[in-house]
């Protein structure tokens, strides 16, 4: 019965690999850090991990980790509200509400969880949801699942959601939903334009703080510190899977009837496993190491005005950004393979991106700085990409 369909398959397999745009997945065989080792014995420096504050092996998550395991095991079996619930996720999902001055938080196992089951719950076919163009796909997916009338505005374009907002008067709720960081261009979202035009259009906004968490912000709290609105927006979510440790879970914070709303009916939680307690633990340190200093916000913030400035100087069309993803422009998406292979020969490690992970004819390699990188690791990734872009004749 299966052999016609794998012939099919074998087919559109083969296509993408005519196409130069097969994805070969690198085995790491160290831990994740501003230097891994592959399974072909090569040390190179990485800069395509969310690892932005160099969290991912800090020696004080690890051991908050290990502490867990001993106290509480290894895992819940079990989803929250039968008995997968711990003084450790109850601690930790305080500790977000007050990192970002909401009123309370829910757990889930990822931020595409806490995304695919935040607007089914809340929203109705008399409701409506204005998206950004450029929204992540766990955006996108959850807006599919709820009934709720759909707008799109062009992204960061505010003229754009005024206009939407306009036609969407008849719906009873509004819902503007934007990325804080967009992840593939690195641009942040407006959000203090945003709110505005939600107070105006009585709206609610939801923002997505996973990029920008950790990331933005004098104190890393993300846009709504950068632009001085936090307790404004009405939904937040966000990962501990990228600034904040880089293992696994995500969060939606923000009002309380909106979050005891979510704990009664939303599905990803409701019928998903907790997040382990190493995790919960491992976060809640975290949580107090970023509330405790500045010192890695600080750096990433120098190491990205660093690169990027160089970048630029050396001739690489980038995006314009204020985080820390440096989107290095191509636009051909067999060039970015090309480009990726010849900077992992130089010890560099990077993706090129191409559709449908970015819009047609708009490849580009994602550089992604780390407070744990060096002046020498920076220095060194800019030497190879400015002699990689003159062989391949994308620099002059």
């Amino acid at each position: 019965m299966y052999k016609n369909y794998q012939k099919h398959l074998t087919g559109i397999i083969d296509e993408i690999k005519e196409k130069g745009l097969y994805k070969n997945e690198r085995i790491i065989v160290s831990p994740q850090g501003p230097e891994i080792i592959l399974d072909t014995g090569q040390k190179v420096l990485n800069f395509c991990a969310n690892n932005y504050l160099g969290l991912s092996n800090n020696p004080d998550l690890i051991e908050a980790a290990k502490s867990a395991l001993d106290d509480h095991g290894y895992g819940m079996s079990s989803v929250r509200f039968i008995c997968g619930t711990t003084d450790l996720h109850k601690e930790l999902e305080n500790k977000i509400a007050r990192f970002f001055n909401t009123d309370d938080t829910i757990l889930y196992a990822a931020c595409f969880d806490a995304n695919g089951g935040v607007f089914e719950p809340l929203l109705t076919d008399e409701d409506a949801v204005i998206s950004d163009s450029l929204n992540h796909a766990s955006i996108i997916d959850g807006v599919r699942l709820c009934k709720a009338r759909r707008y799109r505005y062009s992204n960061a374009d505010m003229d754009d959601l005024e206009k939407q907002l306009k036609q969407a008067k008849a719906q009873r709720f509004r819902l503007i939903v934007t990325d804080g960081v967009f992840s593939m261009d690195g641009n942040v979202a407006p959000l203090d334009k945003i709110i505005d035009l939600a107070n105006r259009y009585d709206s609610m906004v939801m923002v997505d703080e996973s990029h920008s968490a950790g990331v933005v912000g004098e104190t890393g709290r993300g846009v709504t510190e950068l632009y001085n609105v936090m307790g404004q927006a009405e939904i937040i979510t966000g990962t501990l899977g990228k600034a904040f440790g880089g293992a696994i879970g995500g969060f939606t914070t923000g009002k309380r009837e909106i979050i005891e709303l979510l704990r009664q009916r939303s599905r990803p939680y409701l019928f998903s496993n907790s997040i382990p307690p190493l995790v919960a633990a491992a976060g809640i340190r975290m949580i107090d190491m970023m509330t405790e200093t500045n010192e890695l916000q600080d750096k990433l913030h120098s190491n990205s005005e660093y690169f990027i400035s160089r970048m630029t100087n050396a001739g690489f069309d980038i995006k314009p950004t204020k985080s820390a993803i440096c989107a290095v422009m191509l636009y051909d998406a067999v060039l970015s393979q090309e480009f990726a292979a010849l900077l992992l020969d130089e010890g560099i490690y990077v993706t090129g991106f191409y559709y449908p992970v970015v819009p047609q004819g708009e490849a580009r390699i994602r550089v992604q700085l780390s407070a744990a990188h060096e002046r020498e690791h920076l220095d060194k990734a800019i030497d190879a990409f400015t002699k990689t872009g003159r062989k391949l004749k994308v620099i002059s």
